[in-house]
């Protein structure tokens, strides 16, 4: 079993070229500035509908300009084959985080999340599989495991999907396990729990709730709970969700479809989230003086969701670095700085069609 330690002395004496699909989003900008500070070729794959150059330019300002230079943008999208087969070619190693996220959104609309979720992670898939890469690692979801009511979740045991999201993320799973029986292709599956960090988007009907509550509270709005305040999540800040995806690309090779939990193992509740962001806005100099305002809970949402990480510990090695407040004290000065400074020009990409 490598270490985090063990894969950052592999990458620097053996660098690879990365594929990060969803490169300009939120988990993906915080991979690809992972991978470029330890010295990795990155080609990054967007069709910027959710994500931003701004994202990019953030990592360009915190990589040095060798490394930045190691970096290729391409603008396209995973429902587009020639897009996938174009951006796999040379690539070792592939971290496939584009989806169109939020159970809300899904809801609204279930043609573009299982256009963009399914059918996109096929593409991608196929492509990684005819390119023989070295490993395949992919965004799944906590929302899989649906109306199952066990806690913590373990990745043996799940209901039924309560959202076409949920739908689509489960299709994923059904997907790589036929992938790993049928033509010998493993792949590594990692079901997030609500993640949060440094550029997470806080505009937007579909944003998450912690980056939409720091960036209500910046602008002096009035906070919305939905529900009573005791609905609780297993929120898992995006440093760690790095770890466990250089811990899963470097795991044992086979051709098996393994799936594991990211997350803390700990809940924490809307009220006790909120005040933790009261907190730690007022010791980064923001006054938040207003009460928040509860409303209806939401369709398709679950009261209580916490993961069992015993296999990823185990099989993996991860061990989750930051708990909810220490995440949330290195996310929240990020959004406070951004609130105060104008977002600098946009940076030179290298792109292909």
């Amino acid at each position: 079993m490598h270490t985090l330690h063990d894969i950052e002395h592999d990458m620097q004496s053996r660098p690879r070229t990365w594929l990060v699909t969803g490169c300009a989003g939120f988990i993906g900008s915080n991979l690809t500035e992972y991978l470029l500070r330890h010295d990795q070729t990155v080609v990054g794959l967007d069709n910027l509908s959710t994500g931003h150059l701004r994202n990019l330019d953030d990592v360009r300002d915190l990589v040095s300009a060798e490394q930045w230079r190691r970096f290729r943008f391409i603008r396209g999208d995973t429902r587009d084959r020639g897009a996938c087969r174009h951006a796999m070619a040379g690539v070792d190693k592939v971290l496939h985080q584009a989806a169109l996220g939020s159970v809300p959104r899904s809801i609204d609309d279930p043609i573009a999340t299982n256009d963009t979720n399914v059918n996109g992670f096929l593409n991608v898939l196929v492509a990684a599989r005819d390119a023989a890469v070295e490993s395949f690692v992919y965004a799944a979801s906590s929302s899989t495991y649906g109306d199952h009511p066990g806690l913590p979740k373990v990745e043996a045991q799940i209901g039924r999907p309560l959202s076409p999201y949920a739908v689509s993320k489960y299709v994923n799973e059904l997907y790589a396990d036929v992938f790993a029986r049928c033509y010998g292709f493993g792949t590594v599956g990692l079901r997030y729990f609500n993640v949060f960090g440094k550029r997470q988007d806080p505009a937007g009907a579909y944003a998450a709730v912690i980056p939409k509550w720091i960036g209500a509270m910046l602008a002096g709005h009035q906070v919305l709970i939905h529900g009573d305040g005791q609905t609780s999540r297993d929120f898992c800040f995006v440093d760690n969700v790095v770890q466990a995806n250089m811990l899963a690309s470097h795991a044992a090779a086979g051709p098996a479809s393994r799936i594991y939990n990211v997350a803390l193992g700990d809940v924490t509740t809307l009220t006790q989230l909120f005040g933790y962001l009261k907190e730690l806005l007022t010791v980064n100099g923001v006054a938040v003086c207003q009460q928040a305002e509860h409303t209806a809970a939401r369709a398709g949402d679950i009261a209580c969701s916490q993961a069992n990480i015993d296999k990823a510990m185990r099989e993996l090695g991860y061990v989750p670095r930051y708990r909810i407040r220490e995440g949330l004290a290195a996310t929240v000065p990020w959004y406070v700085e951004r609130s105060r400074t104008a977002i600098a020009p946009a940076a030179h990409y290298a792109t292909a069609g």
